[in-house]
């Protein structure tokens, strides 16, 4: 079993996300595809007059917030992939944390982040037990491909915003899967503007070591913390790599 996720930046360009869907189609075996989409939530956001506000990366997501991630992560990118799944051969199924109860989250409470407290307002967090492995797996034992928005529910009738990163990694060490990350970058690069300086392997030492050379920053640092939080919660392995030429071996191993 694989668990599959592309950010926001590869949903957001058309060109891309068809290239992965196409490769993504031809894949062998059972696999769970979690996807994003930050990036269109935040140009519908700026549209509708609404600032989107973003503390260490989360989207702070107010009532008025939450109307259009959903609308944009559970109906707009879920069904533009999906479709484009099955118009290369992929029989997808779209689905939100609520449909089926496949994620049931629990909203985040406000917490200190340097010296002030935050209220994120509707937004779930979700660990490997949060998941649910039975339906994962019976939908793929149908010959189905689950593909996973980011916007979950607390099974109290709310809809909560989750980070599509943290979905992918609990949905994987949940299933014990193999999690593959995909974005515009061929993996962790010790040069940000050479493709070719890829990192073939990252352990939690090099990774400190990384950070203090800036070499690793901004969002790079959350993505890696959740790649060892996913092995260390049970996930058969972590890779980081460009959402293109998924059977080219290029990327960066994760490891503890």
């Amino acid at each position: 079993m694989k668990v599959y996720k592309i950010g926001g930046n590869v949903v957001d360009d058309q060109a891309a996300l068809e290239t992965f869907c196409r490769e993504f189609a031809s894949l062998d075996g059972p696999r769970v595809l979690v996807h994003g989409g930050g990036v269109a939530a935040s140009r519908v956001q700026e549209l509708m007059g609404i600032r989107p506000v973003k503390i260490q990366g989360r989207r702070v997501t107010d009532p008025e917030t939450l109307k259009v991630v959903t609308g944009v992560y559970a109906g707009l990118c879920n069904k533009n992939v999906v479709a484009l799944l099955q118009s290369f051969g992929c029989n997808a199924i779209g689905l939100s944390g609520c449909d089926g109860n496949v994620i049931c989250a629990t909203r985040r409470p406000p917490i200190e982040i340097e010296g002030q407290m935050v209220d994120f307002g509707a937004v779930g967090d979700v660990t490997a037990a949060s998941v649910n492995t039975e339906l994962l797996e019976a939908f793929c034992g149908m010959g189905l491909v689950p593909v996973l928005s980011a916007i979950n529910h607390d099974g109290k009738g709310k809809l909560l915003n989750t980070n599509a990163d943290t979905v992918a990694s609990s949905v994987a060490a949940a299933l014990g899967a193999e999690l593959v990350v995909c974005f515009e970058k061929n993996g962790v690069l010790r040069d940000k503007d050479d493709e070719g300086s890829v990192i073939a392997e990252i352990d939690p030492g090099l990774f400190e070591r990384l950070k203090k050379e800036g070499i690793v920053a901004e969002g790079m640092i959350p993505k890696l913390e959740n790649a060892f939080l996913c092995l260390r919660n049970g996930a058969s392995g972590v890779t980081i790599r460009n959402s293109s030429g998924l059977d080219n071996g290029i990327g960066t191993v994760i490891k503890l």
